[in-house]
């Protein structure tokens, strides 16, 4: 089945982010289950007592890392329903409350599964209840930490996005007030330039070159620049429309237009150009991600 949908400068509400996003949620959902289920069955790690398990350990297992898995993806599926729908900004004390509320979620599902697991008079005791919160949160807060280092290695890696995203966006970033005119720096002082941002359509990495695509009403321009799409890049961060979509491509995401293609692979059209743009098949998912954070962002 073949995409296509018209952007229009991000001014409209088009329905695959979000369907992409619930996608990201229940990878991960799958993903965290995967984990939880090889880290109890490799390592044990909280005391077991043969005789009082009504089931196989295997089964035991299963189910203590499913209820985290599913506790997550529906607690999470709300609460980015409620972000998107409400507008709500985020910070790094909201994800770690939220953080918090989930763990204790998690710990008192697995309390009200004992009596299903376990053979024990005392399941229904404060001490259990306590004593499974306390392991939610010993394992959680690893678990989180975890994650967190492995989110910003991969994210360090150009075309690697991380799959595991719960929560939309980590920190609320502070508006600034951009130029239009910006003066970009290259290796030698000479080829030193200004641009005007607004008018730049996409970057096109060429070795040690970029050709910059502007567009100035209807009249479409190239320029070649010694400079590298990564040099260029780390000097316009301000302007967080820009997004690099390929390992070749940078693209300036109010000026697209259209998207068409698949799983495999978009591309991505201007109004004042034919020239098509590839998003490529392992950025998919952070563009997708990328379009709904600009939304949130820029549109009221």
């Amino acid at each position: 089945m073949k995409l296509y949908i018209n952007i229009e400068h991000l001014t409209k509400e088009i329905e695959y982010p979000q369907r992409y996003q619930s996608q990201n949620l229940i990878k991960s959902s799958v993903i965290v289950f995967l984990i939880i289920l090889a880290f109890l069955l490799l390592f044990k790690p909280f005391g077991v007592y043969d005789p009082e398990l009504r089931m196989h350990y295997l089964l035991i297992c299963f189910f203590h890392a499913l209820t985290p898995a599913l506790v997550l993806l529906t607690y999470f599926g709300i609460l980015n329903f409620r972000k998107a729908k409400n507008q709500i900004k985020w910070t790094l004390l909201k994800e770690y409350i939220q953080i918090g509320i989930l763990l204790v979620l998690i710990g008192t599902s697995s309390f009200l599964m004992r009596d299903f697991l376990y053979n024990n008079p005392n399941n229904s005791s404060w001490n259990y209840f306590l004593e499974e919160i306390r392991n939610c949160f010993v394992a959680g807060i690893f678990f989180y930490f975890f994650l967190r280092l492995s989110s910003f290695y991969f994210e360090s890696k150009k075309g690697s996005p991380f799959v595991l995203q719960f929560i939309p966006l980590a920190v609320e970033p502070e508006r600034k007030i951009l130029k239009s005119n910006i003066f970009i720096n290259t290796q030698v002082k000479q080829d030193n330039f200004n641009l005007n941002i607004d008018q730049l359509l996409f970057a096109k990495a060429d070795g040690n070159y970029i050709e910059l695509t502007k567009s100035n009403g209807n009249q479409i321009t190239t320029e070649v620049k010694r400079i590298s799409l990564t040099q260029f890049e780390t000097q316009i961060t301000d302007y967080p429309h820009f997004f690099r979509c390929h390992r070749t491509y940078l693209v300036n995401m109010f000026k697209v237009e259209k998207v068409s293609g698949n799983s495999q692979g978009y591309l991505l059209s201007f109004n004042e150009t034919n020239i098509k743009i590839p998003v490529s098949r392992k950025q998919i998912d952070s563009f997708n991600n990328y379009y709904q954070e600009l939304r949130s962002k820029y549109i009221a």
